[in-house]
């Protein structure tokens, strides 16, 4: 690990985002909007550090215990906006490690907040439950149908959102998709649990190529023979299909 007791700890931290950010751009390709997001999220707790650490550490100084106590100090915020701190805090950290900057990740055992799903909120649990484990994961239709339904719960994102949704838009490694609004084109970072997260490989590894038959398309969720991602239309459709072979009589719409 690289000493950072020579300089201010001010001037490290600084520098470490600065690296860290322009690192994210290099290789990702990250909007600015996405870049300054994440580096007031990295400068806000620099400056906790600093401040309220009872000796002054850098942030490659960082345990698992000082994350925690930040992240209840924020505890009033929003689910989502603590998963999208938190999701920060897990690439930098992961960045870190992989440049010898730090010899551990404090951020291993930290868990994402439960956020508010975008489930029609007529269905309970039970019946949630039971309408993902419907579809028939033997085949590439349910595999595909199965992940989409746990991508819908774990994050929260819209249909429109999931049937849009790019290859390139997937962070596997940092549970995190990347989902630009249509107004403006603003990009936001949007994270999902680990369990999303291994339907999502899987359907990738052995499904989507089997749908595709050959082509090449840009959206993550593909329909059989058409070589193209879905339309809103027809995932409230497979939607309304698996809600019907589940018996949940609730009416379901868009």
């Amino acid at each position: 690990m690289i000493s950072a007791t020579k300089l201010p700890t001010h001037t490290v931290n600084q520098e470490a985002i600065d690296q860290f950010c322009d690192a994210c751009w290099l290789e990702d390709g990250l909007s600015k909007n996405s870049l300054s997001a994440y580096r007031r999220d990295l400068t806000l707790f620099a400056n906790w550090l600093e401040l309220d650490s009872e000796c002054t550490k850098s942030i490659y100084q960082v345990v698992e215990a000082d994350l925690t106590a930040y992240m209840a100090s924020k505890r009033d915020d929003k689910a989502s906006t603590a998963n999208r701190r938190l999701t920060v805090f897990k690439r930098f950290y992961r960045y870190a490690l992989r440049q010898h900057l730090v010899e551990q990740d404090p951020c291993l055992k930290l868990r994402a907040a439960k956020q508010a799903q975008r489930f029609p909120k007529v269905l309970s649990e039970e019946q949630i439950t039971t309408l993902l484990n419907t579809p028939d994961t033997a085949e590439a239709l349910g595999l595909r149908d199965r992940t989409m339904l746990e991508l819908m719960y774990a994050s929260g994102l819209r249909v429109s959102e999931i049937v849009s949704l790019k290859t390139v838009a997937l962070g596997l490694n940092e549970g995190v998709v990347r989902v630009v609004n249509g107004k403006g084109g603003k990009e936001r970072l949007v994270p999902f649990g680990a369990e999303a997260g291994e339907w999502l490989r899987r359907y990738l590894q052995e499904a989507r190529h089997v749908l595709l038959e050959g082509k090449t398309c840009q959206e993550v969720f593909v329909g059989r023979h058409t070589g193209s991602g879905l339309t809103r239309q027809a995932f409230w459709s497979i939607i309304k299909r698996y809600a019907q072979l589940a018996d949940i009589k609730v009416p379901l719409s868009p």
